[in-house]
């Protein structure tokens, strides 16, 4: 929060700042401090007035005070009455009437047109409730609620009382606001409050008696806290002398204060707020722990309209670890550097660039914990990536160009990868038979089709350490490769589609490897070395294939009418030579370690990798199923009592027959499916693959197929996936919630998109105690087969993991989060969290809760809940990690 002659200063501004226009009023006598308008002004509801007359709209043409004409438009939606005697028209029920850039809307309405006065009030209902309050709009201010209002719109003076406004989430209210010819406002009992009710009844108010607002200063009389309804009248100010801000302004960032079991107590996230303009700020914090541990970070947004927004953060921390005085005691040292940026497609049509940086040292998010920018996700990751984009378009879209630095970090080894850089550049298929000013239908040869591709890449991987030495720069893989595919497609035989294809790639390489023996004192040993210069590679493949649909009906079953079975087959005719044949200079042959003749390929370790060895020739095949059902039921709406339901979707078997393989001819026939449950509520997939042929003792497959032993296949692999939500409404509503934030944030990076899906289950966003309670479940189970030596034996592993996640209602105004797993072959739970909230209407509560494991600690968390005071907070945190 900014400093308190800042903040005192913040609330006089936007409470005058959002009245402009008013003069001296004599104070009702019945108004209190709760704003009850007077009632002595108050006018009855109109259903009672016998003076009814057509209802619609008036204009009345009047000189202003430089003596010209201008008019004065009148609505009134229920009734109107003119005295014509006294000059006065009395308008009720939606009532409006509009001069220049002046607009009054209210339920009643009082327009004097000796005097060039209005007064406008609410009226009271049948109920007894006042209801209609005016609504103001003055030249160059935004709507405002009073109780009640009286206006000379010729010199642009008046009076008001029982004003309410809100500004940036806070609500400021004054009984009487007075204006002179000089444009100063004077105020007098005046409310600042996070509460939107008539008179704050909990939590925070500031109560100031009397004010000033003079264009460039404002100057306030006694000023006081208000909790609870209770005066702190010893924290008051006297009187202040503030500058009137225009703009942001710099300010004190408070911290909040807490406890951590291994750094001790703390004072997190103070620091201070740099506003330098309308396009970018910044704020630099701190937190210092009692045990010597320290963190800094700085982070800076930046926003020009309609062109590009984006920021970036820099973090540090030194975190003491050990026992001061044992050889374990010492300081780990880390830092995390994030950068975001986005531009907007108007800003340069056809080109985009757009940024998502995040690095740093492995261990930063585990030893700074559940800190205030720290969420599970961060410190669960294993891994940091990083991507810097650029994009244009050519030839009226035909061409496209993308090029991208890159990096990606395990956070387990410390391995990074980096690219630098990498580039595509797509040109769209094309007719290069067919023409322009072509008549009628295509001929067989206008149906061919030509594209092309290039892409190129610049990639190095090595350990974090030794990323930028001198012996690890030297290690940079590159090259290009170039990619151009030709097909046809035609119907043929009525039913079925024929397609055709040549595909040719060549790759262009700047290293290729040789192998070699050199004799140690122990023996041979293999040694790869790696020649500079430039060397091609290449290679091609023809398929020629038919698909149709066989359509299948089933005969009607009970309360099934009917069972519709799509089966779409599809077989392909393949070829690809022997790239290991010595014509092409691919591969070379050495005699290794043990004696035996080995071949191998130059460019096995080139980017894009190298030409395959033997010939291929052989029969690709796929079958693809889809099983829907007509069931006849009494809840359809549609009316017909019929409703569908899907069975099977996308079932699909697919392989491949080798003719040129001297064995092992058949491949392994992959599988893969999906379906839907329980009306469409639990979404299951399955995919796995079946190996047709056997192992031998020592776990190699061998030329029998399973078939000959009495079994169809050898499921070498299968995975199950599924997800069920109990109350789909709660995810209907969070899912609106964040849908209503994303508009709110155009262009979103990947960064900020991240953000966005971990505040959704943040207790403090999106809390809707109207959903009373929601269970989301979510299954995966994989399952594979492993050779063991020892043993001798096929060994199946399985893994299976489930995971639960929720809320409920304890009370309206208690609800209760939870996240949870179990890992069904570690044994063990994942991690779990539970958090608690409280809705105290201005603000609100939060307690967060990870029970045991490596991360164990708990916070509790008050809050204002208006976005101007978010720096406004208390925590108490204790937190158990261990290191």
């Amino acid at each position: 929060m900014k400093a308190l002659t800042c903040f005192f200063c913040s609330i006089l501004f936007l409470f005058t700042a959002s009245l402009t226009t008013y003069a001296q009023v004599v104070e009702p006598s019945k108004t209190n401090n709760s704003n009850v308008p007077d009632t002595s002004l108050i006018v009855p509801d109109t259903t009672k007035n016998h003076l009814r007359t057509t209802q619609g709209t008036d204009t009345v043409v009047m000189k202003d005070q430089d003596g010209l004409e201008t008019v004065v438009t009148i609505v009134a939606n229920d009734s109107s009455w003119n005295q014509v005697n006294k000059n006065i028209l009395h308008l009720y029920k939606g009532a409006k009437v509009k001069y220049q850039e002046f607009e009054l809307a209210a339920d009643y309405i009082r327009l004097d047109r000796n005097t060039n006065e209005l007064f406008a009030s609410g009226v009271v209902d049948h109920n007894g409730k006042y209801v209609g309050r005016p609504v103001v709009i003055f030249p160059g201010d935004t709507p405002k609620t009073v109780d009640s209002l009286l206006y000379d719109y010729k010199t642009r003076e008046g009076n008001t009382y029982g004003i309410m406004t809100e500004q940036d989430g806070a609500y400021v209210q004054a009984k009487i606001v007075r204006k002179n010819l000089y444009d100063e406002l004077s105020l007098k009992t005046g409310m600042y409050s996070t509460c939107n009710l008539p008179y704050p009844h909990t939590h925070f108010g500031i109560q100031f008696t009397k004010g000033l607002m003079a264009g460039k200063h404002i100057i306030v009389g006694p000023a006081y806290l208000v909790v609870e309804n209770i005066p702190i009248k010893f924290l008051a100010i006297p009187f202040g002398f503030f500058p009137r801000q225009n703009k942001r302004a710099s300010g004190f960032l408070f911290p909040s204060f807490g406890e951590d079991a291994t750094r001790g107590f703390s004072m997190r996230d103070i620091g201070w707020y740099l506003a330098f303009n309308d396009y970018w700020d910044s704020e630099i914090r701190g937190s210092l722990y009692s045990k010597g541990s320290w963190e800094a970070n700085v982070r800076t947004n930046y926003l020009v309209n309609y062109k590009y927004s984006g920021g970036f953060n820099i973090r540090y921390a030194a975190t003491k670890v050990g026992v001061e005085g044992t050889p374990s005691f010492g300081t780990n040292k880390d830092f995390n550097v994030t950068w975001n940026h986005t531009q907007r497609q108007e800003a340069n049509p056809g080109t985009s660039f757009s940024a998502s940086v995040n690095f740093g040292t492995a261990s930063y998010f585990q030893n700074t914990g559940f800190n205030q920018a720290n969420s599970i996700e961060d410190i669960t990751r294993n891994n940091m990536s990083s991507s810097i984009s650029y994009g244009k378009v050519f030839a009226d879209g035909k061409v496209n160009f993308t090029s991208s630095l890159s990096h990606r970090q395990d956070m387990a080894s410390g391995r990074v990868d980096l690219e630098l850089p990498s580039f595509s550049l797509n040109v769209s298929t094309f007719n290069p038979f067919d023409s322009k000013d072509r008549v009628g239908d295509q001929k067989w040869y206008q149906r061919i089709t030509v594209g092309y591709s290039l892409q190129g890449r610049n990639t190095i991987s090595a350990g974090d350490s030794v990323l930028f030495s001198k012996e690890s720069l030297k290690n940079f893989t590159n090259g290009f490769q170039h990619n151009i595919p030709i097909a046809l497609t035609l119907n043929a035989f009525k039913y079925f589609q024929f397609n055709t294809s040549v595909n040719y790639t060549e790759r262009w390489y700047l290293q290729s490897t040789r192998k070699r023996l050199i004799n140690r004192v122990d023996g041979f040993e293999q040694v790869v070395d790696t020649v500079q210069g430039f060397r091609r590679a290449y290679d091609y493949s023809v398929s020629s294939g038919l698909s149709t649909k066989v359509y299948g009906m089933y005969p009607k079953m009970g309360k099934i009418e009917a069972i519709r079975h799509v089966i779409t087959p599809s077989v392909n005719l393949n070829y690809r030579p022997d790239f290991s044949d010595p014509r092409y200079g691919f591969y070379r042959e050495f005699v290794n370690e043990n004696g035996a003749l080995e071949r191998y390929s130059i460019f096995e370790r080139g980017i894009y990798g190298s030409p395959s060895a033997g010939k291929s020739m052989g029969i690709g095949f796929s079958i693809d199923n889809n099983v829907e059902a007509k069931i006849r039921t009494a809840n359809d709406t549609t009316g017909n009592g019929i409703k569908k339901v899907k069975i099977l979707q996308g079932l699909t078997f697919s392989g491949n027959y080798n003719f040129m393989a001297d064995s092992l001819k058949l491949s392994t026939i992959s599988f893969s499916g999906r379906t839907s449950l329980f009306g469409e509520k639990i979404n299951l997939n399955f995919n796995g693959s079946f190996d047709p042929y056997v192992v031998n003792e020592e776990g190699i497959r061998v030329n029998r197929f399973a078939l000959q032993d009495g079994k169809l296949a050898r499921l070498t692999n299968f995975g199950l996936s599924f997800d069920y939500s109990l109350n789909p409404q709660a995810n209907k509503s969070r899912n609106n919630n964040i849908d209503s934030l994303r508009n709110q944030m155009p262009n979103m990076t990947q960064e900020q998109a991240e953000a966005l899906a971990r505040i959704s289950t943040d207790p403090n966003a999106f809390v809707d105690f109207n959903i009373p309670w929601n269970l989301n479940g979510s299954f995966s189970m994989n399952y594979s087969q492993t050779w063991e030596r020892e043993q001798r034996r096929m060994r199946s592993v399985v893994t299976a993991t489930v995971n639960l996640n929720g809320d409920f209602n304890v009370t309206p105004k208690w609800k209760v989060q939870f996240n949870t797993g179990y890992d069904f072959r570690q044994q063990a739970l994942s991690l779990t969290r539970f958090s608690i909230y409280r809705d105290l209407h201005c603000w609100d509560m939060s307690i967060g809760w990870t029970p045991f494991g490596q991360y164990k600690s708990y916070n509790i968390t008050i809050r204002a809940k208006a976005s101007v005071l978010q720096d406004l907070k208390l925590t108490k945190r204790e937190s158990h990690y261990i290191y």
